[in-house]
């Protein structure tokens, strides 16, 4: 795409903003980490984007250029979206008075004294592509820049795409099985892994002034620092943390409750004008069943298993009992999720009888994210999506980094969901962040290359329409 020349100008643009945008650059590609997402950024993502512009080199056009801002890795969608928006046009975050007043923090957080795309707007726009918790925090951007929270001349036409993977859209229960109680969050069970990881962000917020960037946990608006606060302030949060037993912090706005709430709310309803597209992963069943192969496979599932961090996770997941869900979310039959009189459902529990509320997608998961979660916000009968069932049918996606598809993928369409699936037996970290140069990293970013030039073609000659 060749940007338009602008008209009206919506934001004030300097000449040497104006002057950074060649004539035949294409719209840039924000990528929004995940949780616990640091600063490393494009070292960790490593050389992806050689991939992702496959495509351009070959027929010699200018490659599209990664942005990487940096949002808190532990908080909020709210605070991550407003941080990513100011991250990229530049100058003083702002959370906004209602938020900042019922979560008791600072409205305004740090300066950016030049953006890293300053010119975004309606006839500057953006691709975003979210990993994991980074989906929902450019959905919540969308959300707020549709709102007026920015402005009146931020819009969502801002977002020209989102393309999200792996992502929690609708909540998870690995955030239950790692100390979220599930009757009453945001509290956090003592001495959980939740727990352990809220005393380890204090203590890097704590000492931030001293540590190196990608320690950075962005919790300037908390004063939490030992310039702002005492010592024996940080040994309290250690003992039991405001921030992490608060609903301003990521680990409650990936549990189901929080996703309902976005939904009821009408949060993650597609924009017209925005292409979405989400890449889905899910390990191999949990178990074996006796008789339908030999014991040593079985016995080498068994082992991966155990030591497999991830699909530990899985196995826990999958066998997460939804009934101690307090409220019980929307996407369960409520007539099974009512605990028994005087049933403690501080602690998630493993099914135990045949009456099971959840679906077999419900259960299925990538070791962090289940996946139905993955697909988009909303229910399908909610939204707009179309999706593929098996890799085998996303010609696009050439997982042994061949460019040229057998057949032509279909046109994208703006206000639609596209579901894709990475492959079988894939977790949440197969394709993103680590680059390990795997034959499935090369073809997953060749496909999204693809799909952006395609995304990028029609405007190079309607320019973006406005409505």
């Amino acid at each position: 795409m060749v940007y338009p020349p602008r008209k009206s100008p919506e934001k004030i643009v300097s000449s040497d903003d104006a002057a950074s945008l060649s004539a035949d650059e294409p719209i840039p590609l924000v990528i929004v980490e995940g949780f616990l997402g640091g600063a490393l950024g494009a070292a960790l993502w490593g050389s992806f984007e050689d991939h992702l512009n496959a495509g351009r080199s070959l027929n010699g056009r200018k490659r599209r250029r990664s942005i990487f801002p940096s949002v808190g890795p532990v908080s909020s969608l709210h605070d991550r979206a407003c941080e990513l928006y100011y991250c990229l046009v530049g100058g003083t975050v702002d959370y906004g008075e209602k938020h900042s007043r019922n979560h008791k923090h600072n409205r305004y957080g740090r300066v950016h004294a030049k953006g890293l795309f300053p010119q975004w707007s309606r006839e500057y726009p953006l691709h975003f592509l979210g990993h994991s918790v980074g989906g929902p925090t450019i959905i919540k951007l969308q959300t707020l820049l549709k709102n007026g929270h920015f402005g009146p001349n931020a819009h969502p036409d801002m977002v020209l795409s989102v393309t999200s993977i792996s992502a929690p859209f609708r909540g998870t229960q690995v955030v239950y099985t790692l100390g979220e109680r599930p009757d009453a969050p945001p509290a956090v069970r003592p001495w959980s892994v939740g727990a352990t990881i809220s005393k380890g962000v204090h203590i890097l917020a704590y000492l931030a002034p001293l540590l190196p960037r990608f320690l950075d946990v962005h919790a300037d608006a908390r004063a939490l620092a030992y310039t702002d606060a005492s010592f024996w302030s940080l040994v309290q949060q250690i003992r039991k943390s405001d921030w992490a037993e608060e609903r301003d912090a990521t680990p409650f706005d990936v549990t189901f409750q929080a996703a309902d709430e976005r939904e009821a709310a009408g949060e993650g309803e597609v924009h017209p004008r925005t292409f979405y597209r989400s890449y889905t992963s899910s390990l191999s069943s949990r178990s074996v069943e006796v008789g339908s192969t030999s014991r040593l496979a079985s016995a080498v599932s068994s082992l991966r298993n155990f030591i497999s961090p991830l699909r530990r996770l899985s196995r826990d997941m999958e066998s997460f009992d939804f009934r101690t869900l307090h409220p019980p979310p929307s996407f369960l039959d409520p007539s099974f999720c009512s605990s028994d009189s005087g049933k403690d459902s501080s602690t998630p529990t493993s099914r135990s009888n045949r009456d099971d509320p959840a679906s077999s997608e419900h259960r299925i998961n990538d070791g962090v994210v289940p996946l139905f979660s993955q697909w988009h916000p909303l229910p399908c009968s909610a939204t707009r999506c179309r999706h593929t069932e098996s890799q085998s049918s996303v010609p696009e996606v050439d997982l042994l980094g061949k460019w040229e598809p057998k057949i032509s993928p279909p046109k994208p369409m703006p206000g639609i969901w596209e579901v894709h699936s990475i492959g079988s037996d894939t977790h949440h970290f197969s394709v993103v962040p680590f680059w390990l140069s795997t034959s499935r990293q090369k073809g997953f970013w060749n496909s999204v290359g693809k799909w952006l030039d395609a995304i990028d073609v029609p405007l190079d000659s309607n320019h973006i329409v406005h409505g």
